[in-house]
């Protein structure tokens, strides 16, 4: 089971790490870089689809085509922590290392969505507010690991529970 976790939990969290520093990276330089949530949620599902395929293979290959749902859901959550991992370990070091004004090219791109979206003067100045106590809450290191661990975390959870759900198999 381990180097089946490893490897795909390493092929998730390279995909979901890649399109997090391109997004990042379009954000970061161009302020009026319209973001999709839609597609990047869509990206990381497409990356967490390694899930699914890492627990079949573990059924397939290495148990004998037979799983229970906790030890598939475990299979999944492994991967998950991973993926997730790795995506924050690699934040860390684009943020600190490359990007530490990023809270502030974001918080102004932020701004700028919100006046071409029409927002009127007091929903500018709460939007204001709210993205300067973000940036106040970033300042901590351990904000930034737990906030960024759960943009992805809780999407590889559910696919982790779905694939568990649909690939347990028991003895025939």
């Amino acid at each position: 089971m381990k180097r089946t976790v490893l490897v795909f939990g390493l092929i998730s969290g390279a995909i979901i790490t890649g399109m997090m520093l391109y997004m990042a990276n379009l954000c970061y330089t161009n302020p009026e870089f319209e973001s999709n949530d839609v597609v990047g949620y869509a990206l990381m599902i497409a990356a967490f689809s390694f899930i699914f395929v890492g627990i079949k293979t573990f059924r397939d290959k290495q148990n004998g085509g037979v799983i229970g749902f906790g030890k598939a859901f475990l299979t999944g959550l492994y991967i998950s922590l991973i993926a997730a991992t790795m995506y924050v370990v690699v934040w860390l070091f684009d943020y600190y290392l490359f990007m530490p004004d990023f809270l502030d090219k974001y918080s102004q791109h932020v701004m700028h969505m919100a006046k071409i979206e029409g927002a009127s003067e007091s929903e500018l100045s709460a939007k204001a507010a709210e993205m300067s106590s973000f940036a106040e809450m970033y300042q901590n290191p351990l904000a930034v690991v737990l906030i960024t661990f759960s943009e992805v975390f809780p999407i590889g959870l559910i696919i982790s529970l779905v694939s568990a759900a649909i690939l347990k198999r028991k003895q025939a």
